[in-house]
């Protein structure tokens, strides 16, 4: 389509995930933008020129936007995979080599980005080197197009530091992303501490980990009022805190992941290093928490924590298995099944997965408002199948969901106005 090329996308359940609400209607887009969205978005004796898609009573909304991205496969390749699995926004992790944390290296993610089929962003690293130190230059770097600051798998361990960079950050309206784990605490630990990690031999990383650094680091933006984000929570323990936090009005938020709420620590019953992460899975009672913590509002986004390796990488001893897992093309179905389990109304799902990230992150996606960009999304939330790995467009498949059943499924993924994914028939 040219730049002012009109498109309808009729007959859609559209899920609005600002107000909340899934109505019947239409959403008309005029070349790389929103013009209308509702029942009477569009008039069909005014469609000369104009592309007619019939989305048959699927879920249309806001394409995702992922913020929490590792760059493990080529950008080219990241990007399919993020447009097969719904993701129109990707946030890279600054964990590279080199590590991200100087303006030449963030503009070279920015130029390469422009060529993307889906948008791409880099966070950068708070402290050079990733090494817990010396803070970046984050005016610098927030200039050059960083969205946010963090460490990423290692936390900024040292509370001078911590402190340093939620001071500074103010002064740039930045935010602050924080991996929790006291890494005293969790040093060598491969999976949850508790009855499972000892009958399986493995050490563990106790809950205790996570919610001591989040404590601590909750007393530092009391005291310099900074906006702090905590990347991913894990445990019942740290949603409380949190939640607590949040009462006392702390511009403070958190995300999860679909294994922390589709998943528990006896996922790795016969050390299936797929299912080894960090930070770990945890207890049945924890993931329910999780899914307590999205019900309410408590955690503020998901992300995929996509996360490829091969399989030399992961086909290893558990405990020399590399943690992570690839998930861009997994959201869907993961959220889809707490939402058909009647636990989390979709529509807040869907904005843990849009409008929440964008907002958070100073984007302009994650809408439908007129005069947003035109990312968007088409799913079925009911089609069945099963999940299989060797179907992804990823390269890597250490996904801990494979041979999985799963409901709803991407059908279509448009980016500016274009689409960039189409299933079969679509």
């Amino acid at each position: 389509m040219n730049a002012q090329a009109r498109a309808a996308y009729i007959n859609a359940r559209i899920i609005d995930p600002v107000a909340g609400t899934e109505v019947l209607g239409s959403i008309l887009t005029v070349g790389d933008k929103i013009w209308a969205v509702g029942p009477d978005a569009f008039d069909k004796a005014d469609s000369d020129g104009t592309l007619i898609v019939d989305c048959q009573g699927k879920c249309l909304c806001p394409g995702f936007v992922d913020m929490h991205v590792f760059l493990g496969e080529s950008m080219d390749t990241t990007a399919q995979s993020a447009a097969a699995g719904g993701v129109t926004t990707i946030v890279i992790q600054p964990d590279m080599n080199p590590v991200l944390d100087q303006v030449s290296l963030v503009d070279y993610i920015e130029r390469q980005a422009r060529d993307a089929i889906v948008r791409v962003h880099p966070m950068a690293a708070a402290t050079k080197g990733m090494d817990g130190r010396e803070m970046t230059e984050i005016g610098l770097l927030q200039a050059a197009g960083a969205l946010a600051f963090t460490d990423s798998r290692k936390s900024v361990h040292k509370a001078q530091v911590m402190r340093r960079l939620l001071t500074y950050a103010t002064v740039h309206n930045a935010l602050i992303v924080q991996h929790a784990e006291e890494p005293d605490l969790a040093d060598g630990g491969v999976m949850n501490e508790g009855e499972t990690s000892t009958r399986l031999g493995l050490p563990g990383v106790p809950a205790e980990a996570e919610v001591m650094m989040i404590e601590r680091d909750l007393h530092l933006v009391a005291m310099t009022g900074a906006k702090y984000h905590v990347s991913i929570v894990t445990t019942a323990q740290s949603i409380d805190a949190v939640r607590r936090a949040k009462a006392k009005g702390l511009a403070v938020t958190c995300g999860t992941a679909p294994p922390y709420f589709a998943l528990n620590e006896l996922a790795i019953e016969d050390y299936r290093t797929f299912a080894r992460l960090s930070p770990p899975l945890r207890t049945e009672a924890d993931r329910l928490a999780v899914i307590d913590g999205l019900a309410d509002g408590t955690i503020d986004v998901i992300v995929s924590s996509h996360d490829p390796h091969s399989e030399d990488e992961k086909r290893l001893p558990f405990s020399f298995a590399a943690p992570g897992v690839v998930g861009l093309e997994t959201i869907l179905p993961m959220i889809m099944e707490v939402a058909n389990g009647g636990h989390v109304p979709l529509p807040r799902l869907i904005n843990a997965l849009t409008a929440a990230p964008a907002e958070l992150l100073g984007l302009p996606v994650g809408r439908l408002d007129k005069g947003a960009p035109a990312d968007l999304l088409i799913f079925d939330p009911n089609i069945a199948y099963r999940i299989h790995a060797e179907d992804f467009v990823s390269g890597a498949k250490n996904s801990p969901f494979d041979t999985r059943p799963a409901e709803g499924r991407v059908l279509k993924t448009i980016v500016a106005g274009q689409s960039v994914y189409a299933a079969d028939g679509w």
